[in-house]
C-alpha cells in the first residue's frame, strides 16, 4: 500500500485561486509534485483566506455541503495536506544499509529539501514505526524493523496562522516502503481494544482493528517507543506549549497515503480518545481531523462509533477505481453511509457469517469519492492508488466533474 513514486513534474489544475479572484476555470498553476526537489518556483502559489471558515472545513459538521461541488477553500486545503504527505514520502530513504529506513534531512530542513520551501510550518519531531522483523528469505533485500514513517510540523508563521485562523498542527504518514511494513499490511484480521476508562463493557459489538495495523502503530521500536506513544507525546508537549487562553486555536490535522492513512485513523483515535480521558479543564482540546488519501479500512462499526464519539472527524479521498479501499474484509455498517439497497447488493455474504469469520470492518468517517476513469480510462490498479493521481483528481475537480454521488 503505497506510492509510485514519480521524479518529473506534474502540472496540477489551479486550486482555486483564480476562481476566487474572478478568472477563468481554465487558469492552470505549476504545483510541486515531485518526490525529488523541483527546481525553484518563481513564486509560491496564492492560497485563499480561511479564517473563521476553519471548523467547517476541519469536519465540524462532516464536510456537509462542502463535498458534491467540492468547496474551493477545502480542495485548496486538501492539496496543500496531500503535499506534506509526499514530503513524508521525499524525506525517507530508500537506499541501501546502514542508512536504508531513516530520515534523509534533518527536521529543521526536511520541508524545504523535500520540496515544501513555504509552508510556514515547522517540522518538531520525526516519527518512527516498528514492523515486523522480515523472515530469513527476505533477507537479501533491504529491510529494517524500524523505519522513520513521518513526522509532526506546526506552522509557525505569523501570516499563515492569520490566513487559516488558527495554528496548525500537521501529523504526515507515508505509505508502505518496507518489508516488514508489508508484511504487518497483510495481517488483516481484527484485533479487540482495550474499553476506555468508565465506558460500558457490555456493548453489542466490541470495537476492533486491523491486527497488522494496530501493531504497526503499538509496536516500541530499539530505539524510541511505540508510533502510539510518540504521536501522543508530541501532541501534548505542542498542546501545552501553544494552547491556552490568549492563544490562537489549535487544531490537529493528520493526514497520510496508504498505510499512513490507516495510522493517521490511528492516530486520530489514540490523540481523541486521550482527550477524553484527560482531567484538563483548563483549555479545551482541540479540533483533530485526519485526512486519508487511498485509505484501506482500519476497523469494525464499533470502532467507527467510538472514533466518531470521542470527537475525531475523518474526511476520506477515495479513488473508485482504487483496490486499496476496498479492502480489508467486507464492510457491513447499515447505518453509515450510501443507499441501503446498493448496500445491500455490495455485500456477498450474511453480516453474521462476516462477523464471525473476523471479516466485518466498516468506512469511518465522511468520504470524497473521485474516479480517474474520466481523465484516465486506461490506468492500471498501481496507478490508480498512486499519490500524484489522488491530488491531480482532487485539483482538477474544480474544472471537471470526477465526483461521484
Amino acid at each position: 500500500m503505497a506510492a509510485s513514486i514519480s521524479g518529473s513534474c506534474t502540472c496540477y489544475p489551479s486550486v482555486g485561486v483564480a476562481l476566487a479572484r474572478g478568472t477563468r476555470r481554465s487558469r492552470t498553476t505549476a504545483i510541486r509534485s515531485s518526490f525529488a526537489p523541483c527546481s525553484p518556483a518563481s513564486s509560491k502559489p496564492s492560497t485563499p483566506r480561511i479564517g473563521s471558515k476553519w471548523p467547517e472545513l476541519q469536519g465540524a459538521r462532516d464536510w456537509d455541503g462542502l463535498l458534491s461541488p467540492l468547496d474551493v477553500a477545502l480542495r485548496g486545503e486538501l492539496v496543500r495536506y496531500g503535499e506534506f504527505v509526499r514530503a513524508a514520502y521525499a524525506s525517507f530513504d530508500g537506499g541501501a544499509a546502514p542508512s536504508y529506513g531513516s530520515c534523509m534531512f534533518p527536521s529543521r530542513s526536511l520541508l524545504r529539501r523535500a520540496g515544501l520551501p513555504e509552508t510556514g510550518y515547522q517540522v518538531t519531531r520525526l516519527l518512527h514505526a516498528a514492523s515486523t522483523s522480515a523472515p530469513a528469505w527476505l533477507m537479501s533485500l533491504p529491510c529494517s524493523s524500524s523505519s522513520y514513517i513521518g513526522y509532526v510540523a506546526v506552522c509557525d508563521d505569523v501570516d499563515e496562522i492569520e490566513r487559516l485562523g488558527r495554528r496548525d498542527v500537521v501529523v504526515a504518514f507515508r505509505g508502505t516502503a518496507t518489508c516488514g511494513e508489508w508484511l504487518d499490511n497483510f495481517k488483516s484480521s481484527l484485533t479487540r481494544l482495550r474499553p476506555l476508562s468508565g465506558e460500558d463493557e457490555e456493548e453489542d459489538e466490541d470495537p476492533m482493528v486491523e491486527a497488522g495495523f494496530w501493531r504497526l502503530f503499538t509496536a516500541p521500536g530499539e530505539a524510541h517507543g511505540s508510533l502510539q506513544q510518540q504521536v501522543r507525546d508530541e501532541v501534548r508537549r505542542i498542546i501545552h506549549e501553544y494552547g491556552g487562553k490568549g492563544m490562537p486555536p489549535l487544531s490537529i490535522t493528520i493526514t497520510g497515503h496508504s498505510l499512513g492513512a490507516a495510522l493517521a485513523v490511528l492516530s486520530a483515535y489514540e490523540i481523541t480518545t486521550a482527550a477524553a480521558r484527560s482531567n484538563d479543564d483548563d483549555a479545551a482540546p482541540p479540533m483533530v481531523t485526519a485526512v486519508s488519501f487511498g485509505g484501506p479500512r482500519v476497523g469494525n462499526e464499533a470502532f467507527r462509533r467510538r472514533l466518531e464519539e470521542s470527537g475525531g472527524k475523518v474526511l476520506r479521498v477515495v479513488n473508485s477505481d482504487d483496490i486499496v479501499t476496498k479492502v480489508p474484509g467486507f464492510r457491513v455498517d447499515d447505518d453509515c453511509g450510501g443507499e441501503p439497497a446498493k448496500r445491500n447488493k455490495a455485500r456477498v455474504l450474511p453480516r453474521w457469517l462476516v462477523q464471525k469469520m473476523g471479516w466485518a470492518y466498516s468506512d469511518v468517517g465522511s468520504e470524497l469519492r473521485l474516479s480517474s476513469q474520466d481523465s484516465a480510462p486506461n490506468v492500471n490498479v498501481v496507478a490508480s492508488h498512486d499519490l500524484d493521481l489522488y491530488l491531480k483528481l482532487v485539483a482538477a475537480s474544480a474544472c471537471e466533474d470526477y465526483i461521484r454521488q
